[in-house]
């Protein structure tokens, strides 16, 4: 029997359930009249339907008429939008209800439900003054992290890599002598200290990521760089558990911040399916084009609109940063013509570009003065 691979999340999924969250978890209830249940793949939803209907009566013992007749509204409108259900949707369901009035002796019920991009395996039912939506979180944060080394005899730079952020944690420099020896001192006395401090400074490196790395159950994976030969002399140093985690051995021209960077740039082959790298991928894709084809890209919401408005958008990177209601205007359009989208993030400095340049890019299939 061979294990099932893990079931990716993608950028879209990610924004749109985050967006799911955002909206409900702007809205509080005067009790605990918020209804929320989580229904578990495979799960029978009538089975669920019926916990709801006793748990209406059982509602009829709370003191405050007004909250038992919102708890009781809640769950009414809950069984209803269930019954709607055929089954219980492949990953699993999550349902919301209750009054989001903002104004006494005012009713606006509302009823939200939600199939996750990936299977809940989580039964949940619960009243409470806000939405139980921390497994839905849980859910669009990034499982996998990796970590990073960057390391010369001068610098030792460790940091994690998580979703589409570097995590810069540690970054030491060493006592090691420069190559030019003081007067006074032989040269192989010089030599001797010289690699008596880089062993030293490999060791300091090696226990610190010992302390960050060890045991973490997250960690997919290390990648390692460094300019020269250093990388090489400092594996000896490391933890025998963490060196079988390192999955890419990059030379590098720096270390410090910038190491970091190019550590990510050169370690493409191995992060192929990090969220990340196909992200840089598509950005380095449209700066490339605009630079070479400027004809053959558009950027900033109203070109860029037009532009798929005619079918002619292949690609759309739209920035997280940009409105709801602009995404959403432009996912409809999207649809009518077959245009792929891709929701950007705000987090590295491609993403930051696109921001600048009107949160809009657009990736064509044809110039459009050809036709």
């Amino acid at each position: 029997m061979t294990n099932k691979e893990p079931v990716k999340i993608t950028p879209s999924q990610r924004f749109k359930l985050r967006k799911f969250i955002k909206k409900l978890d702007q809205y509080r209830g005067r009790h605990t009249e918020f209804v929320s249940i989580y229904v578990p793949q495979g799960y029978d939803l009538n089975k669920i339907i019926n916990h709801l209907q006793q748990e209406q009566g059982t509602a009829q013992n709370i003191k405050s008429k007004t909250n038992r007749d919102s708890v009781i509204s809640s769950l009414e409108r809950l069984i209803q939008h269930l019954k709607l259900f055929k089954k219980t949707p492949n990953n699993g369901l999550a349902a919301f209800s209750g009054n989001v009035s903002e104004k006494d002796n005012r009713n606006d019920f509302q009823v939200w439900s939600v199939e996750p991009p990936v299977p809940i395996n989580q039964r949940l039912y619960r009243c409470d003054k806000t939405f139980v939506l921390e497994p839905l979180r849980q859910i669009t944060e990034t499982e996998d992290i990796y970590g990073m080394v960057v390391i010369d005899r001068r610098e030792g730079n460790i940091a994690y890599l998580k979703g589409k952020i570097i995590i810069p944690v540690i970054s030491k420099t060493s006592n090691v002598p420069g190559k030019f020896k003081a007067g006074g001192q032989s040269a192989a006395r010089f030599a001797r200290n010289r690699e008596l401090a880089a062993k030293e400074f490999y060791k300091k490196i090696a226990d610190y990521m010992k302390d960050e790395f060890l045991g973490k159950k997250q960690l997919k994976g290390i990648l390692l760089g460094g300019p020269g030969p250093t990388k090489e002399e400092f594996m000896d140093y490391i933890h025998t558990e963490l060196k079988n985690k390192i999955i890419a051995v990059k030379d590098l021209g720096y270390t410090g911040d910038f190491g970091l960077k190019e550590l990510l740039e050169k370690s493409e082959d191995v992060l192929s399916d990090h969220e990340i790298v196909q992200e840089e991928k598509l950005l380095r894709k449209f700066f490339d084009t605009l630079a070479k084809v400027p004809d053959m890209v558009a950027y900033g919401i109203d070109e860029s609109m037009e532009k798929l408005k005619f079918g002619a958008v292949d690609i759309l990177l739209l920035s997280e940063t940009l409105d709801d209601e602009i995404i959403d205007s432009f996912e409809e359009e999207a649809k009518k013509v077959n245009t792929k989208i891709e929701i950007i993030s705000n987090e590295t400095d491609s993403g930051k570009q696109l921001t600048e340049m009107g949160k809009v890019g657009a990736i064509l299939r044809y110039k459009m003065q050809d036709y």
